[in-house]
């Protein structure tokens, strides 16, 4: 999708903030107020596990629940909403869903405006330069290296991300899964599968590493 309008958190206005926070973040550790290890463990936390598995749920719930599924389509944001996630970076969400035929990823070409809500923190990745003008230019090529090889005559349809509209993308229902409740079904959804960069875990691979 095209950019349709302003990201607020690009440009000038953001580089200023992350010189601020990097230079209050060195004077902290300096003081000895923070500890390095433990900041990154806390981000790490937050960037892979806390965001994520609310968007786990909210994939989970839309396995199990065809009515809920089809809100969530219609409307992201207030399905989302129903289950308790919502806030800033959160007010406009549209869910796309992968299938047979067509696979979604999504990208910010801008800067990196994500669903925090849902997702928490941004990893570094997907706001570094050569994913965002890979992704668009070569999306089959960034899917490989993430380790996805779809089958040729599956479509790959990149989606945009805005402040005004963020993505989060609907995965494949893993097979074998029928009749699992919705905690079970939430540990298969990695964050990758809802940015689009991979897949639903197989029940294999959880039982695996269980």
């Amino acid at each position: 999708m095209a950019h349709d309008g302003h990201h607020d958190d690009g440009g000038s206005a953001l580089d200023e903030m992350t010189l601020r926070v990097r230079a209050l973040e060195s004077l902290l550790v300096e003081k000895g107020y923070v500890d390095p290890p433990a900041l990154d463990l806390l981000i790490e936390t937050y960037e892979k596990k806390v965001g994520p598995r609310n968007g786990a749920r909210v994939v989970a719930r839309a396995w199990s629940d065809p009515d809920y599924k089809a809100r969530l389509l219609a409307d992201g944001t207030a399905a989302i909403a129903e289950l308790g996630y919502s806030g800033r970076q959160g007010e406009h969400i549209k869910v796309v869903e992968n299938t047979g035929q067509t696979h979604n990823m999504v990208v910010c070409t801008l800067c990196s405006c994500y669903p925090w809500p849902v997702l928490g923190l941004p990893p570094v990745w997907y706001k570094s330069a050569p994913y965002r003008s890979r992704a668009v230019a070569d999306p089959r090529g960034v899917l490989a290296e993430f380790g996805v090889t779809l089958p040729p005559e599956t479509a790959v349809r990149v989606w945009d991300s805005t402040a005004e509209m963020r993505y989060l993308v609907l995965p494949l229902r893993p097979a074998g899964t029928e009749g699992w409740d919705e905690d079970r079904l939430a540990d298969l959804v990695t964050r990758d599968s809802m940015i689009g960069t991979g897949l639903a875990l197989a029940p294999a691979e959880v039982e695996a590493g269980a």
